[in-house]
């Protein structure tokens, strides 16, 4: 590829991961006009499962998008994952019930699935032999976190001043230029080679991931977590991972080799990422309560707090970015990082019903620069460190671990809420000095949630001193023996 081939590549890539990361979030602010619109009377009980149906099945496909790219090429794989994401989009423009748009979410998420990770294994495989580019990963990281923080108040503004369904149109033209440039100027590494693929390990890893989410999703909202739904659900999670992991040990090809566990840097950089994705739902999902439940700012003006997020992990991942190209090890990056979040978490947790906003602007600041040394590096160090015909499937189990922790978080800060505080939510409806009482007692229950993310961090920056010291071997950059390009 030519120079300019690649940073139109580049650029392509970025786009992909905003399209998928903004709708994994940006329906949470559309949730009263797609009620309003599609099913007004019984609706209301169905819209978890528009963020739930997307999640689910961007996480189940996660492992076998990785093995499809390290047998298939990445090209291949990336340009059916953006087919089938613009697909799902057009169904969820054109919607006519809530079942309907449930259905077209899953759609849509099978192909985000594969933008949020196969898009970093072709940013990987954008840098030329023996080439050591820090950007890509790092900034493709970034990109994904920025959505994160970015996709409700983006959601707010055109739900607010134009139609819920140009949240899924506006993917189209988006998509369908991202499509068109990339089979255009995309010419990547093929395997040649004649090797099979495990679906039966991609099914039992669907299997433990939808079963596992559907518990977090579930446990202590839907269900009681002793109830026989969420003990059924548990114990089918456990199963389908036991024999998952009997069938990677015996499968000639497995979805997800147990052999890269045996790599310090992967071993260590999944735990990291796992941590990183429980903490950050607590920063992402509990700020915005206690802005709206404590603070009485609407969805939308709250929304507009996380760009002070953004932010801080936009100029952390360019900083780092930076001093990466002159050969300062991931490590150091991880360090920091953890120990940067984990003050902002306890300082997050001093934060009153009273506290000044702009306080809690400065705190949300440093939490973004504390997440962006990490979520980009990560990354970058998985990539370099795994095998070459192992890149698709370690890129991919990074993503596969932050999701998990994720759900695992919200779960874990949502039990711990739910056990600190046992009034009334919301409490606009609570009168007089009585509201005053319920709101402290809320916010004691949320410097709980942060006092938690604290101490996850605080795990994070132990783990992050196993990492080795150097920079693990290139092996992205490396070309496969006698590659075929497409």
């Amino acid at each position: 590829m030519t120079e300019t081939q690649r940073k139109i590549a580049f650029l392509v890539c970025l786009v992909t991961i905003v399209l998928a990361v903004l709708d994994m979030q940006i329906v949470s602010a559309a949730t009263v006009p797609i009620v309003r619109d599609l099913d007004p009377d019984h609706g209301i009980d169905k819209i978890p499962w528009l963020v739930s149906a997307f999640s689910l099945a961007s996480a189940a496909v996660l492992p076998l998008y990785g093995k499809l790219c390290d047998v298939l090429g990445a090209k291949r794989v990336f340009l059916g994952a953006v087919g089938t994401f613009l697909l799902g989009s057009a169904l969820c423009g054109a919607a006519r019930s809530i079942g309907q748009l449930v259905a077209a979410r899953a759609v849509q998420g099978v192909g985000a699935g594969g933008l949020m990770s196969v898009t970093m294994v072709v940013i990987a495989q954008l840098r030329g032999p023996g080439e050591r580019d820090s950007k890509g990963a790092g900034m493709g990281g970034i990109v994904s976190g920025g959505g994160m923080a970015l996709g409700p108040w983006i959601g707010g503004l055109l739900s607010d001043h134009a139609s819920w369904r140009w949240i899924f149109s506006i993917n189209l033209p988006l998509g369908l230029a991202v499509l068109v440039l990339a089979a255009c100027v995309l010419k990547l590494p093929r395997h040649t080679a004649d090797r099979s693929i495990d679906f039966l390990g991609a099914g039992l890893a669907a299997a433990f991931s939808t079963a596992l989410l559907l518990v977090t999703e579930w446990g202590g909202k839907e269900y009681a977590w002793s109830s026989p739904q969420i003990v059924f659900l548990a114990l089918a999670s456990a199963a389908a991972l036991g024999l998952f992991v009997w069938r990677q040990v015996t499968a000639a090809e497995p979805i997800l080799p147990l052999s890269m566990f045996r790599v310090r840097e992967l071993r260590w950089g999944f735990a990291i990422q796992a941590l990183v994705g429980a903490a950050l739902v607590g920063a992402l999902y509990y700020v915005m309560v206690y802005l709206q439940v404590a603070r009485g700012v609407s969805s939308s003006s709250a929304g507009l707090y996380l760009v002070f997020m953004a932010v801080g992990m936009t100029a952390a991942g360019v900083v780092t970015g930076k001093l990466a190209e002159r050969g300062r090890p991931e490590r150091a990056f991880a360090i920091s990082g953890s120990a940067v979040t984990a003050v902002a978490f306890l300082l997050l947790a001093t934060t009153g019903s009273d506290t000044s906003l702009w306080w809690l602007r400065a705190e949300l600041l440093l939490v973004g620069v504390g997440f962006g040394q990490l979520i980009g590096q990560l990354i970058q160090l998985v990539q370099d460190a795994a095998p070459r015909h192992q890149l698709g499937v370690a890129t991919t189990g990074i993503r596969l671990f932050q999701t998990l922790g994720t759900a695992l978080g919200a779960a874990l800060f949502g039990t711990l809420v739910s056990r600190l505080y046992d009034g009334p939510v919301p409490l606009a409806f609570v009168p007089g000095t009585a509201r005053t009482t319920e709101v402290h007692a809320y916010v004691d229950a949320l410097d709980g949630v942060f006092f938690c993310g604290a101490a996850l961090m605080a795990v994070c920056l132990v783990v992050a001193t196993r990492l080795p010291v150097s920079r693990p071997a290139q092996s992205a950059g490396e070309p496969a023996s006698e590659p075929a390009t497409v």
